[in-house]
């Protein structure tokens, strides 16, 4: 992957998972709702100053959102971050850059 660039779609991983948790009560608030299903289902990452990723997280049974999150480097020492997210995406929507 070439920095500022996004990598190709891929299956959410455990990190994947862990990440979108992480940010899970960040998006309820922003929402203002608590979503029954928080699952990650595939990401695309993009190298900058840290690392951002998109994430399709489904949260009820047709009900998907797209999550960016941020990542700043190690020795920054700071939590992810929810930055921007979509809300009303189906299953087979395209994660892009947003």
């Amino acid at each position: 992957m070439m920095c500022g660039g996004t990598s190709a779609t891929q299956p959410a991983t455990a990190e994947t998972q862990a990440i979108a948790d992480k940010v899970k009560s960040q998006l309820e608030e922003k929402e203002n709702k608590k979503f029954p299903v928080f699952k990650a289902l595939e990401f695309k990452s993009q190298l900058v100053a840290g690392k951002n990723y998109f994430i399709k997280v489904q949260v009820d049974e047709d009900d998907f959102v797209h999550i960016r999150v941020f990542e700043s480097l190690p020795h920054e020492n700071k939590p992810v971050a929810l930055t921007s997210y979509q809300t009303n995406k189906g299953r087979h929507d395209e994660l892009t850059y947003f």
